[in-house]
């Protein structure tokens, strides 16, 4: 009985002993300061609008972006891959092709996943789409 318990306890701790924590994944917890709304004002159906993102560590530890996703027409075109040092400023840049979007107000996000809580930060794109 004493062998099946002990077994028991031993599984036990090993299997919370896993390696897919999100801080083991990207690194220990920081924080960022993002602008979290591009405008881009007024721009003419076909036009397709960069936006640069200004990614700014705040936090005691490095800033590791590890996966930049668009909502839907977006397209990313980069971001910081580098680990972006306490203090620095890191980027995302995405465009967004407006040939296929109907004139007026649009607005696209871009989600951000990092080492902060929470790990995923959404930005938005807007524009006024005229013809």
């Amino acid at each position: 009985m004493k062998r099946i318990l002990f077994l028991g306890l031993a599984l036990s701790l090993l299997s919370a002993c896993g390696s897919d924590s999100p801080s083991e994944v990207v690194g220990y917890k920081t924080t960022m300061k993002i602008q979290p709304v591009y405008n881009a004002g007024k721009v003419a159906r076909g036009e397709v609008i960069q936006a640069n993102f200004v990614v700014e560590n705040t936090g005691e530890y490095p800033l590791v972006l590890s996966d930049v996703t668009p909502s839907c027409s977006c397209t990313i075109s980069d971001w910081s891959k580098d680990p972006i040092p306490p203090g620095e400023k890191g980027f995302v840049k995405a465009n967004v092709n407006t040939e296929a979007l109907s004139a007026g107000l649009v607005t696209k996000g871009v989600t951000i996943l990092s080492n902060t809580t929470p790990a995923r930060t959404k930005v938005v794109i807007q524009a006024t789409v005229i013809k």
